[in-house]
């Protein structure tokens, strides 16, 4: 097994730091009434419906590490990719289906770059299903909001894509860069720990979308779709200002 981390989440609006043990038994305690998922592990396959939790990883490591042969784009599950004998990292999540949440990786001693500097969102085992190599960071640039979504059938999981906006979010703004016309990027060594003092963890913004093991559609997506880049952010007041606001003060 990869390393466990100490993670951030969030369920149900609530603010959790969790550590993740070789068991799921702390994740466990975490569900809430109206939970009918009782699979915890992410290689493991799982029919939900609205309100169910849903545990779904995602994997820290070079972009060839996660291709079979350099041609086929294998889940983290599949043990021909051999991550765990990589240098490779992953992160345990269990958000509540259909509800907005946003994910927090702490980045003040976790650095994506010190393990190939590409992210993959994967759950499933026979019903596989993996997002393509998210570029996070090398030591020039570091790119610290992403927007995850997850696709259902009949409450099987189909599909896990990144949705890009285009750099939309930051356009106009010199503090950051657009990378391939599609991601804002922050320049390494402006982070803390890396020689700055800006806060560079990871946020994720995570809906869903298809329908449920009952046929209900899932609706969490079309807000979002409807959301600035960041302003998850202002949502929780646990969490720190947005990124762009801590640029616009820093500078």
């Amino acid at each position: 097994m990869l390393n466990p981390k100490t993670l951030t989440f969030l369920v149900s609006s609530v603010f959790i730091v969790v550590t993740i043990a070789a068991s799921f038994q702390t994740i466990v305690a975490l569900d809430e009434g109206g939970n009918t998922n009782h699979v915890y592990s992410p290689c493991s396959d799982t029919r939900i419906q609205r309100s169910d939790g849903f545990t779904f990883g995602i994997a820290f490591s070079s972009r060839p590490s996660f291709f079979l042969n350099q041609t086929v784009l294998l889940s983290p599950c599949d043990r021909r990719l051999g991550l765990a004998a990589m240098n490779s990292q992953f992160s345990l999540f269990r958000p509540k289906i259909d509800e907005i949440s946003l994910l927090s990786i702490n980045t003040s001693a976790f650095f994506p770059d010190n393990y190939g500097g590409y992210m993959v969102a994967f759950a499933g085992r026979k019903y596989a299903a993996r997002s393509s190599p998210a570029f996070i960071a090398n030591s020039t640039f570091i790119v610290t909001s992403f927007t995850l979504v997850m696709e259902f059938q009949k409450g099987r999981l189909q599909n896990i894509y990144w949705k890009r906006d285009g750099c939309a979010s930051c356009k106009g703004n010199s503090n950051f860069v657009c990378l391939n016309k599609q991601d804002c990027a922050i320049r390494t060594p402006s982070c803390k720990g890396r020689g700055g003092s800006v806060d560079c963890s990871l946020g994720i913004q995570l809906a869903f979308s298809g329908t449920d093991k009952h046929l209900a559609v899932l609706n969490s997506w079309y807000e979002v779709e409807n959301l600035k880049q960041y302003s998850l952010y202002g949502l929780y007041s646990n969490l720190k200002s947005s990124l762009t606001n801590q640029f616009n003060n820093f500078f």
